[in-house]
């Protein structure tokens, strides 16, 4: 693996930072060096982007009850999700060429644009199909922004700072987790859901401003030409609805139906990435002796794991333990925040602490299955007693994620061949948000298959929790695996 990317466009290299340089302090920079000066309000910008776009998924989600109420489009419901995850993924796929002909501020500006004009077409949405089309707009723009801050890392901060930076721009995530369903809630309870897309539209322009303020502006010379993967990129979407639409049934005929179709495409895919001119993915992706391979295959998987942890936990612990809805939905951001919180304590590490966390991470994510696994199913009063294994357990499976992923995410920088370091960027989102909508659709199907629908109620939702926490369990040590690989590989 190369110690450092060298970009080959003279064009888009990295800023250089006034403090510090590699040379100086090759083994690694402070908070302080990130979060101050020009820096600061770089990363301002840069996390900014991201948390608008996860902030939006947990407003869209808490108040879309009220939407339904309004406009109706009850059994539209679920593609309010399903659409917007499909146009994240075409949005980060295409981030790099959208980064290589615009430029980092002509780039963040685009996508912020894309993400405002989305949100008030919701904001003036009159009915659900309508909806969803502001929806898609918004899922582009924000797959855009979720992909090119991970991008400019490289192209803005130092390496000395890149494990940092990346732990604050996937901590957002966590504060997103927490600030989002309260903030949605109120626009709810006032009965302005409305307003919730307008103030997100201003939040997008505000943003968009300050990216044209403090990012740079350079433009890839006119001999770096890139295209899109567009073969790829259908069979992808198509995978994702298959195993959406699979998930949605409580049949198990259709279950294992879009299943073996979203296989037989991810097949066809590999064909197509192997044959096409233009790539998706970072080359070496789809061959597994290589360490692109193997930290893609980590990632996707201390993806699917904690995603398939946090989807049903509010409504476990509101049947199974007597939560409320607001204080289920704190209970089960825990993960997130304990994502955040690995994130930023692990960033620091050197290579050998990073090599430790990388392994880690995947045993934490195990502990915390387990525990749930044993924990969730017993229904309880949901007193401290009870609660508090179950909230230790949820943090486990944060954490888990949360030490791991700056590590993987500076690696997989740094495995980029050259010619391919804005691509290596768009990559890692494109890996993260398929491994999200992969593990979201079999945790539905897992926990259908359990009983959460027939026969339902405390038994069913018990025995739903019970395959669902087992069942996922394995995950993070097939986890294990990959990740020491990761380690041999680079």
């Amino acid at each position: 693996m190369n110690s450092r990317v060298v970009p080959t466009n003279q064009d888009l290299q990295p800023v250089p930072m006034a403090a510090l340089s590699a040379e100086a302090r090759p083994r690694g920079a402070g908070w302080g060096d990130l979060l101050l000066g020009a820096n600061g309000v770089r990363s301002l910008a840069l996390a900014g982007g991201v948390a608008l776009h996860a902030v939006n998924v947990y407003i869209a989600t808490t108040i879309l009850p009220s939407v339904i109420h309004d406009i109706g489009g009850l059994d539209l419901y679920a593609w309010n999700t399903t659409v917007f995850v499909v146009a994240s993924i075409l949005g980060a796929a295409l981030s790099a060429k959208l980064l290589r002909g615009a430029g980092p501020r002509g780039a963040y500006a685009i996508a912020a644009a894309i993400f405002a004009v989305g949100a008030l077409v919701c904001a003036i949405s009159p009915s659900m199909p309508v909806m969803l089309l502001g929806r898609s707009v918004q899922g582009l723009g924000g797959g855009f922004l979720f992909a090119l801050a991970y991008a400019m890392i490289r192209l803005v901060f130092d390496e000395a700072l890149w494990p940092r930076a990346m732990a604050l721009v996937s901590g957002m995530w966590g504060i997103a987790t927490l600030v989002g369903p309260a903030v949605g809630g109120i626009f709810a309870e006032l009965g302005v859901w409305r307003a919730a897309f307008w103030s997100l539209a201003l939040a997008a322009i505000a943003f968009a401003a300050l990216a044209a303020a403090v990012l740079p502006g350079r433009r890839a010379r006119s001999d770096q030409r890139s295209g899109v993967p567009v073969t790829q990129l259908i069979v992808l979407v198509a995978a994702v609805l298959a195993i959406s639409a699979g998930s949605a049934s409580s049949d198990l005929a259709w279950n294992i139906g879009g299943i073996v179709l979203a296989v037989a495409l991810t097949m066809l895919l590999v064909a197509a990435e192997r044959r096409a001119r233009w790539k998706l993915l970072s080359t070496g992706a789809f061959q597994p002796a290589s360490a692109i391979a193997a930290l893609y295959a980590t990632m996707a998987l201390l993806a699917i794991t904690v995603t398939s942890g946090e989807i049903f936990v509010p409504l476990f612990l509101q049947v199974l333990h007597g939560q409320s809805p607001l204080s289920a939905g704190y209970l089960a951001a825990i993960m997130a925040a304990g994502w955040t919180a690995g994130s930023i304590a692990g960033s620091g590490a050197g290579e050998r602490g990073a090599r430790r966390l990388i392994v880690a991470g995947p045993l934490l994510e195990v502990a915390g299955m387990a525990g749930l696994f044993v924990l969730v199913p017993k229904a309880s009063a949901g007193g401290l007693m009870e609660l508090a294994p179950m909230c230790v357990a949820f943090l486990a499976v944060g954490l888990g994620v949360g030490v791991t992923w700056p590590h993987l995410m500076t690696r997989a920088f740094k495995a980029a061949l050259p010619g391919e370091e804005e691509l290596a960027g768009a990559s890692v989102t494109t890996i993260q948000l398929f491994a999200t909508a992969l593990g979201a659709a079999l945790a539905g199907m897992v926990a259908n298959a359990g009983g959460l629908v027939d026969p339902g109620g405390v038994a069913g939702t018990a025995g739903a929790a019970r395959w669902l926490f087992g069942a996922f369990a394995i995950v993070p040590l097939l986890c294990v695996i990959s990740a020491r690989r990761v380690i041999r590989l680079s």
